[in-house]
């Protein structure tokens, strides 16, 4: 990638695609990825309007992918392009899937300070929460981090099934 020493994974007759199609042959877009802000792979390129503006056309590769290959299974409420295995740059075919809003929020990556998504530190304890049918269900409190986030696995499974988020928890620490 032009801005990042990362590797972007893709099935071969996607790498075809990519450097074949007439388009993105003609603007090089195999060679011109690079890693936005948000950890996926995109293609950009501004171009100047008569008006003198400027106008950035931004392509994001999971999205060009799961539409060229995946567009039957978009369908109803699925319409968000995620990785299956959390690692935007990995777009094999079978790591990419399209989401409902919902399935995609709790996919999303954690900014809680504990690490783990629905743990939360008080005061000397951990509490576990999950939010389901827009209203938070306390699952307890807990000694350790990892109890707590063990409890939210738990919980998320019940609820969510295969949609649901699972927090990595490292073995050391169970």
């Amino acid at each position: 990638m032009k801005n990042a020493d990362d590797i972007v994974t893709v099935d071969d007759q996607v790498y075809e695609f990519l450097t074949t199609d007439k388009y993105l042959k003609s603007v090089d877009f195999i060679h011109n990825l690079r890693r936005h802000s948000s950890g996926c792979a995109v293609f950009q390129k501004t171009t100047k309007e008569p008006n003198g503006s400027f106008r950035t056309k931004t392509i994001y590769l999971h999205k060009l992918i799961a539409e060229k290959f995946l567009s039957k299974d978009k369908k109803g409420k699925k319409r968000l392009v995620g990785a299956k295995n959390g690692n935007k740059l990995d777009c094999r075919l079978e790591n990419i899937e399209y989401r409902t809003r919902s399935v995609a929020s709790r996919k999303r990556k954690t900014h809680s300070k504990t690490g783990y998504t629905g743990v939360y530190k008080e005061h000397k304890r951990y509490r576990a929460v999950i939010s389901y049918k827009q209203k938070a269900l306390h699952l307890g409190m807990y000694d350790t981090p990892e109890e707590a986030a063990m409890a939210y696995n738990k919980k998320s499974a019940e609820l969510f099934g295969e949609d649901g988020k699972i927090n990595i928890i490292p073995e050391t620490a169970k």
